[in-house]
């Protein structure tokens, strides 16, 4: 249980990341406290800075703005009481088991004598008694990262980071390591005075930590925290345990503002520019069609996850895209279609393409685009200028993946034709490529 001994203090964090003369706000002014005792969680969608504001508690990575305290000293270079587990397992292929645990130890110093049965005990402590002297390529997914928990507790930390630790494996196996750690971590097995976890997965946050941290982005920030007062082990099917996840989803959903706000403004306009959500036209039909056979169009945004088997940052992904197109309104955690929605879940597949068209066509950055190939020689432009452009108001990493999101939309719409030979964009109607 938490003693209110503050282990970790982020003060006014922001980090700002430049792009030639544009300046990109990752964090902004991000206020935390971590107690010994605790375990807390960092929930959010992708994008909105939780790995970025990991690496900085560590030491990993220096803040444009603000301090890190640790045990109320400012922290100096990479935190020693601090590691790390990653989504990916990370592991030496060349190295045994035993040795992958081993190196951490080390790489501190340690002797042989003392580092390898301390490396064997927690190889025992996270169930891999037998598989010292296995290679990598023989464990399975969640074999391999619970080598890579051993390792990371080999080192004693106070404060054991988990940057998606299970979102690299299957169902069972990230279910079965779960429990495995909150074992470890209730009964004091691992020396770890407190847990910070990084997370897109709402039920997993709701499952395993005391703390909620809710993160929202462009920019990153913090916009609501709560406790999780259930005991361990929590029971999935509770009405608390459902209540406290409808909670979460309503924070991160929010509920539908005014057009001009949903919207946002385009490149070179006077706002907020706001991207496209990453999903794909099939998986945004099969939420509508799912919707339009629930009592009332409507349904618990959370229920979804499970219905749809899908989780919880695609699912929000695809009730942002449809809330954006006019296809949903959402409120209080609950999603609803609009009758917009419900004539485009049961029309037909031209007559859906055509609703797609004019609902796109609003988009400041299909707008954008738009003008931008009216204005072009033979209305076509090379898929790189188009990216740079992108790039003055988003990362490079995220102007990309708007790019795809444009064509791929744009082109279901028929508004937009992509020629992968020459990468170019066109509009579908240009004459050009008519007479091709």
């Amino acid at each position: 249980m938490p003693n209110g001994t503050p282990l970790l203090e982020l003060k006014h964090i922001h980090q700002i990341y430049t792009s030639g003369a544009r300046k990109f706000t990752a964090v902004e002014d991000v206020n935390l406290t971590v107690s010994e005792g605790e375990y807390v969680a960092l929930l959010g969608p992708s994008g909105c800075g939780k790995s970025t504001l990991l690496r900085i508690l560590t030491g990993l990575q220096k803040p444009s703005e603000g301090q890190v305290l640790y045990r109320g000293e400012v922290l100096q270079g990479v935190n020693p009481h601090a590691t790390i587990v990653f989504q990916t397992f990370a592991l030496f292929p060349w190295l045994t088991v035993l040795e992958n645990v081993e190196l951490a130890l080390k790489a501190r110093g340690l002797p042989a004598g003392v580092r390898t049965p301390r490396a064997l005990d927690l190889i025992d402590r996270v169930g891999l008694d037998g598989f010292e002297n296995a290679y990598p390529r023989e464990l399975s997914g969640g074999m391999r990262q619970k080598v890579g928990f051993a390792r990371a507790m080999a080192v004693e930390p106070e404060l054991l980071c988990l940057d998606e630790p299970f979102s690299a494996l299957d169902v069972l196996s990230a279910e079965s390591l779960r429990g495995e750690l909150l074992e470890l971590w209730t009964s004091g097995s691992i020396p770890t005075r407190a847990i910070l976890m990084v997370s897109h997965n709402i039920e997993e946050a709701v499952f395993m930590a005391d703390r909620i941290v809710v993160m929202d982005k462009e920019p990153g920030r913090i916009i609501a925290e709560m406790k999780v007062p259930l005991p361990h082990p929590r029971q999935r099917q509770s009405d608390e345990f459902r209540a406290l996840i409808d909670e979460v989803y309503a924070l991160l959903a929010g509920q539908t503002q005014s057009e001009s706000e949903e919207l946002g403004a385009a490149p070179g306009e006077a706002g907020r520019v706001r991207s496209l959500p990453d999903v794909h036209i099939g998986d945004l039909t099969g939420l509508l069609e799912h919707l339009a056979e629930k009592p009332g169009d409507q349904a618990d945004i959370y229920r979804l996850t499970e219905e749809l088997t899908l989780d919880s940052d695609h699912v929000l992904r695809l009730s942002e895209a449809a809330e954006l197109l006019g296809f949903v309104t959402i409120a209080k955690g609950d999603i609803q279609l609009t009758p917009l929605g419900e004539t485009f879940a049961e029309a037909s597949i031209l007559a859906r393409k055509e609703i797609f068209a004019t609902r796109i066509r609003r988009l400041p950055l299909v707008r954008w685009l738009t003008g931008m190939l009216q204005r072009a020689e033979k209305h076509a432009l090379k898929d790189e200028v188009v990216k740079m452009a992108l790039q003055l108001e988003f990362p490079p990493e995220e102007a990309e993946k708007q790019l795809d999101t444009l064509i791929n939309w744009g082109r279901y719409a028929e508004i937009f034709a992509y020629d992968d030979g020459s990468e170019e964009i066109y509009l579908e109607s240009a004459p050009e490529k008519a007479a091709a």
